[in-house]
C-alpha cells in the first residue's frame, strides 16, 4: 500500500466535496489558526470539516491523540470505509503527514490537499495570497 492516496490541489477537494457525498474534509491546523486565519466553509455542500489538530499552539507540540480523536470525528461525522478523506493544513505539510498516518491506521483513501488553506510564501512573505483554500477562491468563514 502506499504511503497515501495522493495530493490534491484546493479545486479538487471542492470537486470531490461537491460530487461525493461520503468524502470529508478533515482541517489539521491549530485552534489558533482556526480562530484567527479561517476555516473552509462547507456549507454550500452540505458539509462541515472536521477539526483535529494535528499539533497544538503555542509551541506546535504534537497531538499524541491526533489519531483517536480522528477517527472518533470521522465515526460521528458517519463517514464510512472507502469514502475520501481530504487533509488540509495551512500549507501542505501537516496534512500530508496526517494523511500517511491515516492510511496506515486503515483510513483510505486519504489525501494530501497541496498548498493547504493559506498557500505559499508569496514575494513579501506573506501567505494568501499565492495559491491555496483561499488564494482560489474557495469558500471560507472566520470562527
Amino acid at each position: 500500500m502506499a504511503d497515501y492516496a495522493g495530493d490534491i490541489t484546493p479545486g479538487d477537494a471542492w470537486r470531490i466535496l461537491s460530487q461525493d457525498s461520503g468524502a470529508v474534509l478533515v482541517d489539521v491546523r491549530s485552534q489558533a489558526e482556526w480562530s484567527f486565519v479561517g476555516v473552509p466553509d462547507l456549507a454550500p455542500v452540505g458539509k462541515k470539516p472536521i477539526l483535529t489538530a494535528w499539533a497544538h499552539f503555542p509551541g506546535m507540540v504534537a497531538n499524541t491523540d491526533f489519531l483517536a480523536e480522528l477517527k472518533q470525528a470521522l465515526a460521528q461525522a458517519g463517514h464510512g470505509d472507502g469514502s475520501p478523506v481530504l487533509f488540509l493544513c495551512r500549507s501542505g505539510a501537516r496534512s500530508r503527514s496526517a494523511a500517511i498516518m491515516a492510511t496506515a491506521a486503515g483510513i483510505a483513501p486519504a489525501y494530501n490537499i497541496i498548498a493547504g488553506f493559506e498557500g505559499d510564501l508569496d514575494g513579501d512573505g506573506h501567505r494568501g495570497a499565492s495559491g491555496g483554500w483561499k488564494a482560489d477562491g474557495l469558500p471560507w468563514r472566520q470562527t
